[in-house]
């Protein structure tokens, strides 16, 4: 019998079902749990050995299991940078002062998660993720990642092992899921061309997704707006889903459209999953846009009828009116390619910049048109490398204060930075975030995009946001509910087994908080800012964070799913 490493006491546990609080001690022992009775002796859990143990004391706090938050793009934050590595170009040399700026900046974004109590990432959302990749597609994917990511050479792998293996344990505060991204996949395989792929293009293809999920990827992902995802039609979807749909591993998608044309959207996704069989998971969805404010009134009917029609459909959210993404994804599809070199290339030439000017103010067939749909005014720099003063500021006052059109602006902005920019679109409407919030359907994921520069501040703040506004304070949820939201739902969603539930022999990710207290301190000014109430976090039994504050514990690691 293990040794007990680890008590906590004197909480109200909240154990991620959506039941009650109720009183209970929890004590760990090789890393897992045993629901204690109120009060009850260590040895009840195992061998104390005489010793004394360490103790959390949840005295007036809440425990709840750790958060899991299924919507992430930090695949790299621990792959990549190391002390002396420079954020914006992954160089190395420190400064002459010995102040490592860049490699306290990736801490800081690799701290954010844990400090608002996430013990387990998902990522490879959005049909992005570092695998899996033909060997001589390498080269060609390691500059799409690098834009993709932003945190300097980015080095793909060739299937989920290479991937699991290039994660540095020492980086690894907390654990890493992966879905496989089918715009990395189709890359991988056929480039960045747009048409579709040929017979046996597309059974490479489907051996590489079966490969990746065999080996513990846990689904697969598209980023139907972005290139070269936007580029494939439903029934290649249909295809790769249906190797999914074996393994039991979801389909989850950033639809074709979130804006005036989401309804479409979301009914190419429910046919996908009809056609296929796999499980449907909706990423972030939300109606963004002048054209599609309120739609949520449809949509989230319509998904609750097709899962009381048998479709298995849930969904994930983040509670901010603003969304973010990549600059060049705000250009039309066919601007994109071949690749970040020939769209660089590309914005070169006069011609190129009316065309796009025609397109954002005509529309095109098939694209969502962010820009279009809302206004250069709605969107703000997060991260640009090569124009850091550009961050935190709108597109339409940059080009204004340089006397330039925005398209001229954005277009000099994504070659001097190599097409490494991020931006902040502020895009949806508070009622229908709300709605999404509320539903049955919804669990928690905070769409991070943890790059140096500006972030959005749901990667600091979403749980936290969601438990201390929209919890305690607008009483759109239940503390069991939105734990629920957080933990034991989409732990069930995507099989990680012994996690997401405090009970018996659970993995030992906790997180200890006062319910009177917890709130989002993040904001698109300071988007890093720790929460408040979030008193200790425990990582597969250790104590990562303790009165707040990080510890040195480093006991984070890939999980496979089976």
């Amino acid at each position: 019998m293990a040794a007990v490493e680890l008590l906590v006491r004197g909480g109200l546990l909240v154990d991620g079902t959506g039941a009650p609080a109720r009183p209970a001690d929890l004590a760990v022992a090789g890393g897992r749990v045993t629901v204690l009775a109120p009060g009850a002796d260590a040895g009840a859990a195992g061998d104390t050995g005489g010793r004394p143990v360490p103790v959390v004391d949840a005295t007036g706090r809440v425990v709840t299991p750790g958060f899991i938050d299924v919507h992430t793009h930090s695949d790299a934050l621990a792959a990549v940078g190391g002390p002396g590595v420079d954020a914006g170009t992954g160089t190395q040399g420190a400064r002459a002062d010995g102040a490592d700026t860049a490699w306290d900046a990736l801490e800081e974004l690799r701290l954010a998660p844990l400090l608002q109590g996430v013990t387990t990432e998902i990522s490879g959302n959005c049909g992005s993720s570092l695998f899996p990749c033909l060997p001589e597609r390498l080269p060609e994917l390691a500059e799409h990642l690098r834009v993709t990511f932003g945190l300097g050479p980015v080095r793909p792998a060739e299937d989920f092992a290479a991937f699991a293996a290039a994660q540095r344990p020492e980086l690894r505060r907390n654990h890493l899921a992966s879905l496989v991204g089918h715009g990395t996949l189709r890359a991988g395989v056929m480039g960045f061309t747009d048409r579709p792929p040929r017979p046996e293009e597309l059974a490479a293809m489907c051996e590489l997704l079966d490969r990746a999920l065999t080996q513990g990827a846990a689904g697969l992902s598209t980023g139907l707006i972005y290139p070269p995802g936007t580029y494939a039609d439903t029934a290649e979807i249909v295809a790769l889903a249906r190797v999914a749909a074996r393994h039991g591993k979801p389909y989850v998608t950033h639809l074709r459209d979130e804006m005036s044309q989401v309804e479409k959207a979301l009914e190419e996704a429910l046919e996908i999953a009809e056609r296929s069989g796999a499980p449907l998971q909706v990423s972030h969805h939300k109606t963004a846009g002048r054209h599609a404010w309120g739609a949520t009134l449809r949509t989230l009917p319509r998904l609750e009828q097709a899962r009381a029609d048998g479709l298995d459909v849930l969904l994930d959210v983040y509670p901010y009116t603003a969304g973010s993404t990549v600059l060049h994804a705000m250009l039309p599809p066919w601007a994109s390619e071949g690749g970040i070199g020939a769209l660089l290339e590309r914005l070169r030439r006069p011609e190129v910049r009316e065309r796009i000017r025609a397109d954002i103010a005509g529309g095109v067939d098939g694209w969502e048109n962010t820009v279009g749909n809302g206004g250069w005014d709605l969107i703000a720099v997060a991260a640009a490398p090569a124009r850091r003063a550009a961050e935190g500021h709108r597109i339409a006052d940059l080009a204004a204060a340089g006397g330039v059109d925005p398209v001229d602006y954005v277009c000099d902005l994504l070659l001097d930075s190599r097409g490494e920019v991020t931006i902040i679109s502020h895009s949806m409407r508070e009622d229908d975030v709300r709605r999404v919030l509320a539903s049955p359907l919804s669990m928690i994921g905070s769409d991070g995009v943890p790059k140096p520069g500006r972030p959005h501040p749901r990667w600091a703040g979403s749980f936290a946001r969601v438990l201390g506004h929209y919890g305690r304070e607008e009483g759109l949820l239940s503390l069991e509910s939105a734990v629920h939201k957080m933990t034991g739902l989409p732990a069930a969603r995507f099989r990680l087994a012994g996690r997401g539930v405090v009970r018996d022999g659970a993995v030992a990710d906790l997180v200890v908080l006062d319910p009177d207290a917890v709130r989002d301190a993040a904001t698109f000014e300071q988007p890093l800012l720790a929460p408040e109430g979030v008193a200790a976090v425990v990582v597969a039994g250790q104590v990562a964070v303790r009165d707040g504050r990080a510890t040195d514990a480093r006991a984070g690691e890939v999980v496979r799913v089976r």
